[in-house]
């Protein structure tokens, strides 16, 4: 039984060395190879030391011969080992000459490289798991800077022209104009006629065919004011400007349009602009003052965002989260839907505004009203309808009279009826609750007014939709869009004398 267990003992160890062996010289092979490459010839030597005491050195070069041959020298190399008892067999030492040192391990030899090997992938495998950590990192930080960009918004841009360094200070005039207010609703006009009055509209009210069933032919909510402006024998023009158009392009159109009412009249041209209506005549004098210097007498900018609006920024601030998102829907509403430039909005942003103005300053030879307002934000607001317009219903039978039967009618016209003041005071809210600021629901009143300008802040409720729909309200208690125009064109009128030392200032 014990002579079974130690062949077992042995031929377990013989296994075992001869698979080391195998391990080894496949090493080795590669050993040579590579100091081969550079053209040194190795020799390798190794010493044992047997059971009884008796040490043997060894020492083999490798041939340089074919492929046969030196295998009959390795079958002979491994004869000459199998004569030694490999059970007593302890190497003491190795050495390859002219090869980098190496490290001995129960008879298997490790080269340097490949220690380097393992600890160059230990070091790939650190490198990487440091790389998704910080990538990692990275993305918690560009979300943790996006939500604190989008919950900041507009905080820092609102009233920026207050604070921007050699801005000119303004001067409030609202008692003036509620006093020329009265005065106009009490009838007495003092509009004269040695100018033409400019109206330019922020936006164009004009309904085409909804579903096939009704148009609009409704008029521009100028057209109320010129009509009231020509019963007085005064000459009113309503600028063609596309308000979807960018802020540069109107500019040269106003320019255009303001050139050939003055070749034509030979009147200088007071200018009126409502919201975007009034950037773009300030971008016209800005960038064509030199062509409109003796052109224009003075400007009225009504609730115009001239630093900006909170509204447009807050929509199109990069960096925020949803912001491409956001972008994607502005465009398919003003591009596919209205049919117009997203520059137009973008060009209202606190970026923009900022941009144009540093690079285009606004004359002051010229006098200048800021006119802005609030909403109403109480409860009541929400449940509001607003008439905007008419549509008319061109084939649907209607009947005429008590008395006939069913009679085709065109051209019934039915008001058009939109929640605009509610949205108005949703949109003032929202700016009140979120940055403190109070606005007509688009534009605050800080960014309404601009630089050297004569403000005009009255103590009424009105949004920024005001002007569009006060024509169509039947209140008599209550001033109207003409009678507000031609209030702030007599102050206008007023400033530009007291420029020129006709009259006391205010």
């Amino acid at each position: 039984m014990d002579d079974i267990f130690n062949s077992l003992l042995r031929l377990t160890s013989y296994i075992s060395d001869r698979f080391i062996q195998f391990i080894e010289d496949l090493v080795l092979r590669d050993a040579i190879r590579c100091i081969e490459n550079f053209g040194v010839t190795p020799t390798i030597s190794s010493s044992v030391c047997c059971s009884n005491g008796y040490t043997i050195s060894t020492s083999w070069k490798p041939p340089q011969c074919g492929i046969g041959i030196c295998e009959n020298n390795r079958a002979s190399y491994n004869t000459r080992e199998l004569l030694v008892d490999t059970r007593s067999l302890i190497v003491h030492a190795s050495h390859i000459t002219a090869i980098v040192p190496s490290i001995c391990y129960k008879g298997l030899t490790l080269p340097l490289y490949g220690i380097q090997y393992a600890w160059n992938l230990g070091m790939a495998s650190f490198r990487y798991s440091f790389l998704c950590i910080r990538c990692a990192h990275d993305q918690v930080h560009r979300l943790v800077s996006r939500v604190r960009k989008t919950l900041r918004g507009s905080y820092d841009d609102i009233g920026w022209l207050q604070h921007a360094p050699g801005m000119p200070p303004v001067q409030d005039g609202t008692s003036r104009f509620l006093e020329l207010l009265a005065d106009i609703r009490d009838g007495e006009h003092t509009l004269p006629n040695s100018f033409v009055y400019l109206l330019i509209p922020a936006l164009k009210l004009q309904y085409s065919y909804v579903i096939g069933l009704f148009s609009n032919h409704g008029p521009l909510y100028f057209v109320a004011t010129k009509k009231f402006f020509s019963k007085m024998g005064l000459a009113c023009h309503i600028a063609k400007v596309h308000s979807e158009a960018s802020v540069e392009h109107n500019a040269l159109v106003l320019k255009q349009y303001i050139e050939e009412i003055y070749w034509g009249s030979g009147k200088p041209v007071m200018l009126l602009g409502h919201s975007k209506g009034g950037i773009d005549a300030a971008a016209a004098l800005s960038l064509y003052w030199s062509n409109l210097k003796n052109k224009v007498a003075g400007l009225a900018l009504v609730q115009s965002p001239y630093g900006g609006t909170p509204v447009a920024s807050d929509m199109l601030r990069e960096g925020q989260i949803g912001d491409k998102e956001t972008r994607r829907i502005m465009e398919l509403l003003i591009c596919k839907v209205i049919k117009g430039d997203i520059r137009a909005l973008e060009d209202l942003t606190y970026e923009k505004r900022k941009e144009f103005i540093t690079k285009h300053e606004l004359s002051l030879d010229i006098p200048l009203i800021s006119f802005h307002s609030e909403a109403r934000i109480a409860p009541g607001v929400l449940a509001t309808m607003t008439q905007i317009a008419h549509a008319e219903l061109p084939w649907l039978p209607l009947p005429k009279s008590d008395h006939s039967d069913t009679c085709l009618v065109s051209g019934r016209q039915v008001p058009v009826m939109i929640p605009i003041s509610a949205a108005m005071a949703v949109c003032a809210l929202h700016l009140q609750l979120r940055y403190g600021e109070k606005s007509d629901g688009l534009v605050t009143c800080r960014d309404a007014q601009v630089p050297g300008s004569v403000v005009v802040r009255p103590n009424m409720k009105l949004d920024h939709a005001w002007m569009v729909y006060s024509s169509k309200k039947k209140n008599p208690t209550e001033p109207d869009a003409r009678e507000m125009c031609e209030a702030l064109l007599t102050l206008l009128v007023e400033l530009r004398n007291m420029k020129n030392g006709l009259e006391q200032p205010l």
